[in-house]
């Protein structure tokens, strides 16, 4: 039999509603003040708040890089160390330790190499995926900063594989098929004149220069030199109003404005025989049209890489100094005529094996001639960074 409803019930249930209420706000209060305590998932407890303030205070946050820049020396002694190397740990402590003791005082590591790969995380439109090999990029230029040594980072423009088969329409195409051009390498090139690439490069300079590097050099400035060059079709370069050496100069001058918003020192390497040639070799490089616009230029001067019977030489890669010597002592002359210092000049020099197995003395002897051509500074390329390290002694 049920219980009939009372007005006396009535209130008394309405009294313990409001009864239970006002305990649940009195709880909700207590537990969100300040000394209530606070459960810990992950123990077996209850931790203050107090405590856990205290706690958070005490632990010591990770100390942030602070980013600086050295000058650029009055003499550059500098070898190139690969993206690969640089990520990797100790084989890059390896080179570090060799080259102690030595007179190297600047190292040239690979910001974005010949595939297109980009050594630090970079996240632009157009190409942010294609980034972030070597981890802990700024850490490790600090390191390098921290031994003394001058940074300079090597960006490949134009030849990059990578961002070519992303954006093919940014890329040079095949005139007979429309489908990418390849070198014979099997590697597709970007158009020296694509305004999204000029912007490209100059982000990932800029970029470089803040995580820490004191100089940035720019490779692959030209157009393709391999393959099958009269079947390309380019879809920004118009090479029936401007010439190639015109449409890469156009290129420098973009360049140096950019770079000079950040005040970052830049350098070019171009052909070796861009030294001694008047011409643009095909390749859009001429010695004139890039010193106004660089810091520095670099013309690579491997002796392996002359024709035979350059200077009557049968084995160009057999007489460094004869090699080296001739083609800076012209560049330097030109250099002079534009009103310029020779200085601008910091050769690229082998440290490899290629036409000649190169001793410390060959590679001394390419030394020698850069001073003989009254120049002081070089950089030393061997692509296995598996350098003479008595040479440098």
């Amino acid at each position: 039999m049920r219980r009939k409803k009372t007005k006396n019930n009535k209130r008394w249930w309405t009294a313990a509603a409001v009864g239970v209420a006002a305990f649940g706000l009195l709880f909700f209060w207590f537990w969100q003040s300040s000394d209530a305590p606070i459960y810990d998932r992950g123990t077996t407890g209850l931790v203050s708040s107090d405590l856990l303030a205290q706690t958070t205070s005490n632990q010591k946050e990770e100390p942030k890089l602070i980013v600086t820049h050295k000058k650029t020396p009055a003499v550059v002694k500098a070898v190139y160390m690969s993206s690969w190397v640089a990520a990797t740990k100790n084989i890059r402590e390896r080179l570090i330790n060799n080259l102690a003791g030595t007179e190297i005082n600047s190292i040239v590591i690979d910001v974005k190499d010949y595939s297109g790969a980009v050594s630090m995380d970079i996240n632009t439109k157009t190409a942010g995926q294609l980034s972030g090999r070597v981890k802990d990029l700024a850490e490790f230029v600090d390191y390098l900063h921290q031994k003394n040594y001058y940074v300079i980072g090597r960006i490949s423009v134009f030849q990059d594989n990578l961002l070519s088969r992303q954006r093919s329409d940014l890329a040079l195409k095949r005139l007979d098929n429309g489908a990418l051009w390849t070198d014979r390498k099997g590697i597709a090139w970007l158009d020296v004149s694509a305004p999204e690439v000029w912007d490209y490069t100059i982000a990932v300079a800029k970029e470089a220069y803040r995580l820490g590097f004191d100089e940035l050099n720019f490779d692959y400035i030209r157009f393709p030199s391999d393959g099958n060059t009269s079947n390309v079709a380019y879809p920004y370069s118009r090479l029936s109003v401007d010439t190639r050496a015109e449409a890469l100069r156009k290129f420098f001058v973009y360049l140096n404005a950019k770079m000079k918003e950040i005040d970052a020192p830049i350098s070019a390497d171009v052909f070796g025989m861009v030294a001694t040639n008047t011409d643009d070799l095909g390749i859009g490089q001429v010695l004139e049209n890039a010193i106004p616009y660089f810091d520095y230029v670099a013309p690579m001067v491997y002796p392996s890489h002359y024709p035979p019977g350059f200077l009557n030489y049968k084995n160009p890669a057999s007489v460094p100094y004869e090699i080296v010597n001739h083609s800076m002592g012209v560049a330097a002359t030109r250099v002079v005529a534009q009103g310029y210092s020779p200085l601008k000049l910091r050769p690229w020099l082998q440290d490899f094996d290629l036409g000649a197995d190169y001793t410390a003395e060959m590679i001394k002897a390419q030394k020698r001639a850069v001073y003989d051509a009254g120049l002081t500074s070089w950089m030393m390329w061997d692509p296995a960074n598996i350098y003479t390290v008595g040479a440098y002694r």
